[in-house]
């Protein structure tokens, strides 16, 4: 009797510390969790507030880039701030004719009757700083789950180009001061998983005031729609 009763404690035991070292491992790696994560995004831009006489044509791209440190701010670390830093590439196919005369860069709409254009563009290149608010149902082991982080862009752009090639003439331009440099927007990604929706909605114009249009200052802001992916 004595035997046994000396083999039930000891198994007793041994369940008791195995329980607490498995909580405690648990705590420790739900005390260590956190979603930092590499992002890549191919969106869809879009101009937005264009004159009337402009247009976009062909398909505009955005390809995005970085990382983001994760900083939960619950005990279940479910819902946490996110700061980040990324590259952004981004060309806006349409039918502004983007030239320089005399020190001067010109805006002017193409007339598609008198010229026949073949491509047309401008491109921004962007480094980034994404903020987020970051809701999410995860988990230390759950790799697959819903979340809604909306946020704030903040973008400096270092480059720019302008191509237009036409029938007439072949126009390249480069780092161009009508630019913003300093561009930034309200964004937002949702999904489940591997698959999230993007969107980023421009707050200031991508051009400055000295851009015009007939006359008119050209206040044009982006507007980007695609999918984000998240990688561990």
């Amino acid at each position: 009797m004595k035997n046994i009763i000396i083999v039930v404690f000891i198994a007793v035991s041994f369940f008791a510390f195995s329980q607490n070292r498995n909580n405690k491992e648990t705590s420790d790696l739900y005390k260590n969790y956190r979603e930092d994560q590499f992002y890549i995004s191919v969106t869809y831009n879009l101009l937005n507030e264009k004159p009337n006489a402009v247009s976009q044509n062909g398909f505009s791209t955005g390809f995005h880039f970085g990382f983001i440190r994760d900083m939960p701010v619950n005990k279940e670390r479910t819902v946490a701030f996110g700061i980040g830093l990324g590259l952004s590439a981004n060309s806006y196919n349409q039918n502004i004719a983007i030239t320089k005369a005399d020190e001067q860069i010109l805006f002017n709409v193409i007339d598609e009757s008198e010229i026949n254009v073949s491509k047309n563009k401008f491109t921004t290149y962007l480094l980034e700083i994404p903020f987020e608010f970051r809701f999410r149902k995860s988990s230390p082991t759950t790799y697959s789950f819903l979340r809604v982080y909306p946020g704030f862009k903040l973008g400096y752009l270092f480059y720019n180009s302008t191509k237009l090639k036409s029938d007439q003439d072949n126009v390249k331009l480069s780092n161009i001061d009508t630019f913003n440099r300093l561009q930034y927007g309200l964004t937002l990604s949702a999904g489940y998983g591997t698959w999230n929706i993007h969107a980023y909605y421009g707050l200031n114009p991508i051009f400055e005031d000295s851009a015009k249009l007939d006359g008119n200052v050209l206040n044009m802001s982006s507007f980007k729609i695609g999918l984000i992916f998240y990688i561990l």
